[in-house]
């Protein structure tokens, strides 16, 4: 079987990245790039309507929508990474691996605000302080929900690790993970595993994210 990952390094397609290497296939990683516009053209635009990463070829045809391509994954691959319909925690399985958007999202406001918009004037310093804050109440949810056991489920590691992890992983960019009770030692779990270690060897050079934190703009001092 031949299996392709479409992926651009630090990008939400590395969720799909550290869960092939999770599930131990064998898989070729084709590198793209937000910047050259070749992501634009007709050709990639058949594998993802969106012009975005990831796209997954397997089995014949390309997958997109990396929360979808990890259920898939989950129940193409016995790698005990997904949870049967009936069984326990199919509720909470699909509530956090679906949260992971929920993160995404204040997380492409503030890459947006911090990064893509390179002029000063076109920032909004109050979008920038509001979503490193939501996302703050985010990640206390989920360290909330792990509480005292190594993962979000109580019966181990999932797809739903892989979804909110790299959330939480790029989220260090924008919140001191440290004011949060919880939330390193959880990064620290998530990124100490060997399938993590060996996506981020295949990930590629970094092309989002070349700082190791951006802060939120102070609040200007009202008039006097």
């Amino acid at each position: 079987m031949s299996i392709t990952l479409h992926h651009v390094a630090q990008a939400r397609s590395f969720r799909v990245l550290w869960a092939l290497c999770e599930l131990g296939v064998d898989f070729t990683v084709e590198q793209h790039s937000f910047f050259d516009g070749s992501l634009q053209g007709e050709a990639f635009r058949a594998k993802s309507p969106a012009s975005r990463v990831p796209a997954l070829d397997l089995h014949g045809r390309t997958y997109f929508e990396s929360g979808a391509i990890l259920e898939l994954l989950a129940e193409t691959f016995d790698g005990g990474l997904g949870r049967a319909v009936g069984s326990d925690h199919r509720g909470a399985y699909l509530e956090w691996l679906h949260f992971g958007e929920t993160m995404g999202q204040h997380l492409a406001n503030l890459t947006q605000h911090h990064i893509i918009l390179f002029e000063a004037s076109m920032r909004s310093p109050t979008v920038m302080r509001l979503e490193a804050k939501r996302l703050a109440k985010c990640i206390g949810a989920v360290v909330g929900a792990v509480g005292d056991q190594a993962y979000l489920l109580p019966d181990g590691f999932s797809m739903a690790d892989i979804a909110v992890g790299y959330a939480l992983w790029i989220a260090q960019r924008f919140v001191d993970l440290a004011e949060i009770d919880g939330a390193t030692a959880y990064l620290d779990r998530l990124s100490a595993r060997p399938a993590f270690q060996a996506a981020l060897t295949r990930d590629g050079a970094a092309q989002i994210y070349t700082q190791d934190f951006y802060p939120p703009p102070p609040k200007e001092a009202p008039n006097a």
